[in-house]
């Protein structure tokens, strides 16, 4: 090592001369910048150095081309291929202090749990329209009492007065309609009322008129009287006379009925007549003895009208038949009479 070198720190690579074809090159060994393709740098002079040394020539040298890299056994020769620097990742910056993300959860986890994500953005997305819609209905309704408000208060006395007179004569319009309204609903519902009575009153004629004339079933107190033949058969006009007796005393429906077929009603145009071996025909059906006749009216009347001195009783027993009168409290009589249309009366006008 020469002195130059140990000026110099003596760790550089010496230089090498080499004749190639009887020109002087120098070069030295490549290094790493020569590899990645940096220029090489220029030959510094030694620094330095003594000045009783001789300084070395100048010489001009000719640019030679630089040496190819060597390239490892196993690989195809070819142009020297510049060194890849590594890249340098950038270590991520601090993030903000803050609570952690939860984890991302997997692909199944997401599928599952968007549908009732979104059906619940929905549900609230409607409740929050409903809510706004109800505050404007809310604020249109207040700014119109404003507007109304600051009209009135904008209005000279003497528009304020006509309005309150207007005012005053709607209500009492109103007021006046209210009154005749009122006043026909009290008349329709006497005019109903009153209909409703004479409806009634119609019914009742009519229930009444129905039992006289027979075309009506009735129930109510009253009698049973029986016939029956003793020494004689009993003959039809005792059975009118007991008919006419109990009509005085207050009956108001009568039947007569034998020993077998259904009974027959009594109005005031049945008639009794004496039919073959002891029977009786009323209004053309023949009924056999005994004969029971079913009576409404005052039991106690009518028992008393019958018994009387030669009375029914009394007469029936004389001609050769009995009498027995029975007070069971509450009888029916149910016999129906099919009333004729009259050919020739007509109602009086």
């Amino acid at each position: 090592m020469t002195e130059d070198d140990d000026r110099t720190g003596g760790g550089g690579p010496e230089p090498v001369e080499q004749d190639t074809g009887g020109s002087a090159v120098s070069g030295s060994v490549p290094s790493a910048a020569a590899v990645s393709g940096s220029p090489l740098p220029e030959p510094r002079s030694p620094a330095g150095a003594s000045a009783g040394a001789p300084a070395a020539p100048a010489r001009s040298e000719p640019t030679v081309p630089e040496p190819a890299v060597p390239e490892p056994p196993g690989r195809e020769s070819g142009p020297p291929e510049p060194a890849v620097p590594e890249p340098t990742v950038p270590e991520p910056a601090a993030r903000e202090s803050g609570p952690p993300e939860p984890a991302p959860a997997e692909s199944a986890a997401d599928g599952s749990s968007s549908a009732p994500r979104r059906r619940r953005v929905s549900a609230a997305g409607a409740v929050i329209g409903l809510l706004l819609g109800l505050l404007g209905f809310a604020l249109v309704v207040q700014l119109r009492s404003n507007a109304g408000d600051e009209q009135l208060s904008t209005e000279r006395p003497e528009d304020l007065v006509r309005i309150l007179s207007d005012l005053d004569a709607r209500k009492d319009r109103l007021s006046q309609e209210i009154s005749q309204e009122q006043t026909l609903q009290q008349q329709l519902q006497a005019g109903s009322q009153s209909r409703q009575a004479a409806l009634a009153e119609a019914s009742q004629r009519a229930d009444a008129l129905g039992i006289l004339a027979g075309t009506l079933p009735a129930e109510g107190p009253g009698l049973r009287v029986q016939f029956s033949a003793d020494t004689k058969p009993v003959r039809a006009s005792d059975v009118l006379d007991a008919v006419e007796e109990l009509r005085g005393a207050g009956a108001e429906a009568m039947q007569i009925a034998g020993r077998q077929g259904a009974p027959v009603r009594i109005i005031a145009s049945t008639s009794f007549v004496d039919g073959a071996n002891g029977s009786l025909t009323v209004d053309g059906r023949t009924l056999s003895g005994p004969y029971t006749i079913t009576v409404i009216g005052d039991p106690q009347t009518m028992q008393i009208a019958l018994n009387i001195p030669s009375g029914v009783v009394d007469n029936v027993h004389n001609n050769g038949g009995t009498v027995s009168v029975v007070t069971p409290g509450t009888v029916q009589v149910t016999a129906l009479h099919e009333n004729n249309p009259p050919r020739y009366a007509k109602p009086a006008s």
